[in-house]
């Protein structure tokens, strides 16, 4: 085990002293324009180190979107390692939206990658796919607890394209009857609370990810959920893509505890001259949510 406290623990202190708004740190294309940077590595990576800025102090958590980085090849690489090493810098949790998905040594690579103590790319958490079942990822889920680290399975998304998968009904396995984000969500929770000291714990360091416009139970998803370690819910979805936070929190049910609510564009669009302010609004918006 390493000397890091487990992620659920970091999650609840993140929670308690900065909220639980996360800022994406996605630059677009038409966002790297907006902000008067070249679309290159150059410019992703002043993006990404000046939304880390305004995001430090008024947030404790960080996403950034890999795919808008890795576009530029190493060049974007470097330009990532650099805005993980601020964000860590300034206290923040690092969740890397990488959804990485496979089986056996391939995935538990992409946990060394994401994860590590080692690695330059290291996070606080990743965002990873099981549609292969949660089986597929038992190695990834046990590099991240031996790390500290958390990861995010992806159960239900605001994308219509996936609900036809998600909403699927299982047959042949242990959870034969249930829709496959009802089994993911089901079976993180298992997972959490079948771990030493779970009872203890504020949150488990495994997670799911529900899109911010889905309505829980037309997935299959049991929003019931309770007791202790709660389900960190990784929440996308809020703003651009047409999630309203007053809708989360009755959503989600006895889920919500665990939201990490998610602004990307509605954030970054404000400009380098008015995401911070946009960030502290939207934060004070979070924090008067019941949840």
């Amino acid at each position: 085990m390493s000397g890091v406290a487990p992620f659920g623990e970091r999650l609840d202190a993140a929670f308690a002293t900065r909220g639980r708004l996360c800022v994406g740190i996605d630059p677009h294309a038409w966002l790297l324009d907006d902000w008067g940077l070249p679309d290159s590595g150059a410019g992703v990576r002043e993006f990404g180190l000046r939304v880390v800025d305004a995001a430090a102090g008024r947030v404790g958590i960080v996403k950034p979107q890999v795919s808008f980085f890795e576009r530029h090849g190493s060049a974007g690489y470097a330009a990532l390692e650099r805005v993980l090493d601020l964000a860590r810098d300034a206290g923040l949790l690092v969740i890397a939206d990488v959804k990485r998905g496979d089986i056996g040594s391939t995935v538990e690579a992409y946990g060394q990658a994401w994860l590590s103590h080692g690695s330059p790319l290291r996070a606080d958490a990743m965002t990873i796919y099981a549609y292969q079942g949660l089986g597929s990822i038992e190695g990834v889920m046990r590099q991240a607890e031996a790390a500290g680290a958390g990861l995010f399975v992806v159960a239900a998304t605001s994308n219509p394209e996936a609900a036809a998968i998600q909403q699927a009904v299982l047959q042949g396995s242990s959870r034969a009857g249930s829709s496959v984000a009802g089994a993911i969500v089901s079976g993180v929770d298992a997972w959490n609370r079948s771990r030493d000291g779970a009872d203890e714990r504020p949150f488990g360091s495994i997670g799911v990810v529900l899109g911010a416009t889905i309505v829980p139970e037309e997935f299959g998803i049991d929003v019931a959920i309770d007791g202790r370690p709660r389900v960190p819910v990784l929440v996308p979805g809020i703003g651009f893509q047409g999630g309203e936070l007053r809708d989360v929190p009755a959503r989600l049910g006895s889920l919500a505890p665990g939201a990490i609510l998610t602004d990307s564009r509605g954030l970054l669009a404000a400009g380098p001259d008015g995401i911070a302010d946009a960030i502290s609004r939207r934060a004070d918006e979070v924090g008067a949510l019941d949840v």
